[in-house]
């Protein structure tokens, strides 16, 4: 079955260029200029990954992110590219805490562009694969197979990308891992230097599975190194 892509940007040069890139490269693709247009759609239509941009003619892109994690399942669980502009890692980061697996600053390479669709995609298929599809600690129940995350016998809420993040440190409980560690384990590339957007998705992933996201016990940070993901929980 083909892979779809909704690609939600007012320039309409921009999405015809990348409309004809992702179809050579054997996607669908479908267009739309708005948010509102955009949200539509997706109700409508079966989507895999949104390319999404920040700044639209209507609604912005941070409350079209908003707007579709708010959607009931499985629209709520799309992935979402983010557009942001080069340079405002405000954006960035206000877009990852609302609910964005990845972002690419503008301008950018067709190719990037690609690499980071097939990363997600690879992500959210990947799972599924392994033969052991749970793993347990404590009142704590990763189960690859579905992609949910249970706590006391309650669904967690989290994105597709921060559900491979709890994979990847479950995965190496009891290990320190560096923030440039973990990353790579999720999206097999290398980091731009200094990127922090780590950090945002360990903070909603804690809000998510800690009894208290200030006092965490199941993800600790190790200072000047990274974190850790915890063995031994209740």
């Amino acid at each position: 079955m083909t892979i779809q892509i909704l690609m939600i940007e007012d320039d309409d040069r921009l999405a015809l260029m990348v409309g004809d890139y992702l179809r050579q490269s054997g996607y669908g693709f479908a267009h739309c200029g708005d948010g509102a247009t955009g949200l539509a759609h997706l109700q409508k239509h079966s989507v895999d990954l949104i390319i999404l941009d920040l700044m639209l003619p209507d609604i912005d892109g941070l409350q079209v992110c908003q707007k579709i994690r708010a959607l009931p399942n499985p629209q709520s669980q799309t992935a979402i590219l983010m557009l942001t502009a080069k340079g405002d890692p405000m954006d960035r980061i206000v877009g990852l805490e609302l609910g964005a697996d990845d972002y690419l600053p503008k301008p950018f390479e067709p190719r990037e562009l690609l690499a980071r669709i097939k990363a997600i995609l690879r992500r959210k298929s990947s799972a599924g694969n392994d033969s052991h599809t749970k793993m347990t600690f404590g009142s704590l129940e990763i189960d690859r197979d579905s992609r949910t995350v249970m706590v006391g016998g309650k669904l967690c809420d989290l994105t597709s990308y921060q559900f491979d993040l709890l994979v990847a440190i479950a995965e190496r409980a009891g290990r320190v891992l560096t923030r440039d560690q973990i990353m790579e384990a999720v999206r097999g590339r290398e980091l731009e230097a200094y990127d922090r957007s780590i950090d945002v998705h360990m903070g909603r992933i804690r809000m998510a599975i800690e009894d208290d996201h200030k006092a965490p016990e199941r993800i600790l940070t190790v200072r000047g190194v990274g974190y850790v993901f915890a063995k031994q929980q209740k």
